[in-house]
């Protein structure tokens, strides 16, 4: 349960340090009788938005979950146009004796479908996993992988709904005691699925019940893999405030996650800022 645990903080890192949008969708992308003052600041589950054109965006995740921490960085830019955006997300995790760095990913996405009448917002992700953290302090799993994630947005009046499907492949995981070499690395395949919905409480204040699932594959004590399933309930709130032509977010989850019948009350905290890197 424990190993499916820090995979859950993992995944709520990488999910809310995601190759995060701007603040505001472009025209093409809103809809209802006015546009959300704040979006794409989700904690769990990632927006279609890509980051508007000349606006890079940094996003700080601090998560306490079975009584581990972790921290997430990730830097975004968008790539000559709103259409491509490129980022990349680093982590610090507590291991089994130490806070150290976990793995690193490299993300691209891609503006597939702007947001209109009848029609979702849909903006599909890459990420490249770095094997960056310790597989001895568990603060990884050793092997280069893939992440692939497919974000869907709508607004409906006040309320925004998001929902997503993925998974992450790390074909050549470590076991952190092993000794024999490559033979003994085994291919972990972890799916995942989430939903959420943004209520706009007030213009700059929302808020926010994510759901996620993980169907997390992991390693097993002695050999082979195995197959845990943990359901993530997050209540929360973001608020935001624009200074000039910048404008900064932050938020406040207190994420629930159930594994086998055992749960556990973590905290999650965002805070976001972007900025102008051209007129």
């Amino acid at each position: 349960m424990r190993r499916v645990m820090t995979s859950a903080i993992v995944l709520a890192l990488v999910a809310a340090a995601r190759p995060a949008a701007g603040q505001t969708p472009a025209p093409g992308q809103r809809t209802g009788p006015e546009p959300f003052g704040i979006a794409d600041n989700s904690f769990l589950v990632e927006e279609a938005f890509n980051q508007e054109p000349g606006i890079f965006q940094n996003i700080v995740n601090i998560t306490r979950l079975a009584d581990k921490w972790g921290f997430a960085f990730t830097q975004e830019w968008p790539v000559r146009s709103q259409a491509h955006q490129f980022s990349y997300t680093i982590s610090f995790l507590d291991g089994i004796d130490k806070f150290g760095a976990g793995d690193t990913l490299i993300n691209y996405r891609y503006q597939a479908l702007s947001e209109g009448p009848g029609r979702p917002a849909f903006s599909p992700r890459a990420s490249l996993v770095l094997p960056t953290g310790n597989t001895t302090e568990r603060r990884g799993e050793g092997s280069y992988g893939l992440q692939i994630n497919l974000p869907f947005s709508k607004q409906f009046n006040d309320t925004y709904l998001h929902w997503n499907a993925g998974f992450t492949w790390l074909p050549a995981a470590e076991r952190p005691d092993s000794t024999a070499g490559e033979d003994d690395d085994e291919n972990l395949l972890s799916p995942f699925v989430s939903l959420s919905a943004i209520y706009r409480l007030r213009p700059m204040f929302h808020l926010m019940l994510e759901q996620v699932v993980l169907f997390g594959e992991s390693l097993a004590d002695v050999s082979g893999t195995t197959r845990d399933t943990a359901y993530t309930l997050s209540p929360g709130f973001r608020a935001g405030w624009n200074v000039g032509d910048k404008q900064i977010v932050g938020g406040f989850a207190v994420p629930v996650t159930w594994v086998d019948g055992s749960s556990d009350v973590g905290v999650f905290l965002y805070f976001s800022y972007e900025l102008p890197f051209r007129k």
